[in-house]
């Protein structure tokens, strides 16, 4: 049996993402340990990734973001990986979470990923400009900005 590592197509194990994955991780020579350095998730993480235990793995979105994250390391296809776990039965990718993932466009419908505020707080910037004002003001009166700087007569009674 040959294993094409640049398209991979999971010939040996048609709906099986943790067989597969674990395939392609020892093809390359790659120990848990590694992976797990690369991709900053733990060892038992891994290991419940290639048995399959998905009561050990995140769900939703975190899961899929955790197999994208492992097939780029493993450089293949992401899209074959997650859509074996589309089909496998015990992953807890719910609907919502995969139409998140691939990015879909909810139209402002469903949910809204920014809402504009109906009404602008001034009072931030009216803290800024009062600050600001003092800043200059005690900078004037340690003499830090040049009377040359001035344009107005009375500024240059501050630096005095």
């Amino acid at each position: 049996m040959s294993l094409n590592l640049s398209s991979p197509e999971p010939e040996s194990h048609p709906n099986q993402l943790g067989a597969f994955v674990a395939e392609l991780r020892q093809a390359r020579g790659l120990s848990y340990q590694d992976v797990s350095t690369r991709i900053k998730y733990s060892v038992p993480q891994l290991e419940a990734l290639e048995q399959e235990n998905w009561s050990a793995l995140p769900s939703g979105v975190p899961l899929r973001w955790m197999i994208k994250s492992y097939a780029r390391f493993l450089e293949t296809d992401e899209t074959v990986l997650l859509n074996l776990l589309d089909k496998t039965p015990g992953a807890q990718a719910d609907a919502a979470s995969n139409e998140v993932a691939k990015g879909a466009d909810w139209n402002g419908s469903d949910m809204a990923l920014y809402v504009e505020p109906t009404q602008r707080s001034w009072g931030w910037l009216l803290i800024i400009a009062v600050l600001l004002l003092i800043t200059v003001f005690y900078a004037l009166d340690q003499g830090w900005i040049p009377e040359d700087w001035l344009i107005f007569d009375w500024l240059k009674e501050f630096t005095s």
